[in-house]
């Protein structure tokens, strides 16, 4: 069974944090996943009762008030989280920067342009950064999934910095802007 990438956030969701409506899994996607993998809410609307079709979670509608709708994970979607988690072969990461694509063709415009768009870029790179740390700093211990969310943090600000390293470097080259320069980590990977 194919599922999506969306799919299996659904399911690890519900896994971890017991049934949830759409509105609640659009909640804990944004405090968890969002930074990483955006996900349309409207796709957390959509798998749910798919996944319900497929006999990988259950929908138990409440009977008064607003009759919102929980979904419960079932053994089979259990079993298809497990499966998901033991794969070792992943695809090919997506990266998808526009930056990095303006960057591409950089040499057909002015050099001024490289040079702002670098220094808006590190900019952007070291705040969303910080943001991240601040995020990490904020985990509750006893939280569960917190040693999964701070490595996954951690990874996003060693992102965050070797991005910004780079275009600091591209921001403060003296030499020729058409030479390639070579991103230095000296004082670059720690904060600013």
């Amino acid at each position: 069974m194919e599922l999506s990438m969306s799919a299996y956030v659904v399911l690890g969701l519900i896994a971890r944090h017991g049934p949830m409506t759409p509105y609640e899994l659009k909640a804990r996607v944004e405090e968890t996943i969002v930074p990483f993998w955006p996900i349309p809410h409207a796709q957390l609307y959509r798998d749910p009762p798919r996944l319900a079709e497929l006999g990988l979670l259950t929908e138990e509608t409440e009977e008064g008030g607003r009759r919102r709708r929980f979904f419960h994970l079932t053994p089979a979607g259990e079993r298809a989280l497990q499966d998901w988690l033991s794969a070792p072969e992943v695809p090919q990461a997506e990266f998808r920067d526009p930056a990095q694509l303006r960057l591409a063709f950089a040499d057909l415009g002015d050099p001024g342009d490289l040079v702002r768009l670098a220094r808006t870029q590190a900019r952007q790179h070291r705040e969303l950064m910080r943001a991240y740390e601040r995020r990490r700093a904020a985990l509750e211990p006893d939280d569960t999934g917190t040693v999964s969310r701070e490595r996954m943090l951690s990874l996003g600000i060693l992102h965050e910095q070797a991005h910004a390293a780079f275009w600091e470097t591209i921001a403060s080259a003296d030499e020729d802007p058409d030479e390639p320069s070579e991103p230095t980590p000296k004082d670059h990977w720690q904060d600013n």
